[in-house]
């Protein structure tokens, strides 16, 4: 995992954070979208992460030669996944994304892929003129958290089967 981003309050920037700790129907301890809701397990958008390798995309895409990941209002910023992928559903297959170094162990923090993160017309106003389409395709995902525990920056992260018995 290349970053984790907390969000104090609505409209204010994203922090930067060496670690954090998933809990199932919050989402991340100390952003605002945990702290403004009761704690729901089925909730879609409790966590929302976005590819490193999408932030040069988008950059390329605006003429600009980097992206700070604090201004798009996304949770983690990840490389080596595909998580688009994560979402192809097979035979029933639920994938999920743990996070560290052992991805069978029990204290593990496990995220279930529920959705596209979309831009919104934050967007715009945070990258310049062409930001919003720029995002579009590469805004990265929602998620929610299935099994709790503490994710740190630089942490491997993993795609796997959703076990039985988990969320």
């Amino acid at each position: 995992m290349d970053a984790i981003l907390l969000r104090p309050a609505r409209g204010q920037r994203a922090v930067l954070a060496d670690r954090a700790e998933a809990r199932v129907g919050l989402g991340l301890v100390g952003d605002r979208s945990a702290a403004a809701r009761q704690a729901d397990p089925k909730r879609r958008r409790q966590v929302t992460l976005i590819q490193a390798e999408h932030l040069a995309v988008v950059a390329a895409l605006l003429g600009k030669t980097g992206i700070d990941p604090a201004g798009l209002r996304r949770n983690l910023v990840v490389s080596g996944v595909n998580l688009i992928a994560t979402r192809s559903l097979l035979k029933g297959q639920v994938l999920c994304l743990v996070f560290g170094n052992d991805p069978g162990a029990a204290d593990t923090a496990m995220f279930e892929v529920s959705g596209n993160c979309d831009p919104c017309s934050a967007m715009e106003a945070e990258l310049g003129f062409g930001g919003y389409n720029a995002m579009r395709g590469h805004g990265g995902v929602t998620a929610r958290v299935v099994r709790e525990g503490w994710i740190e920056s630089g942490m491997p992260v993993w795609v796997v089967e959703r076990p039985e018995g988990e969320g």
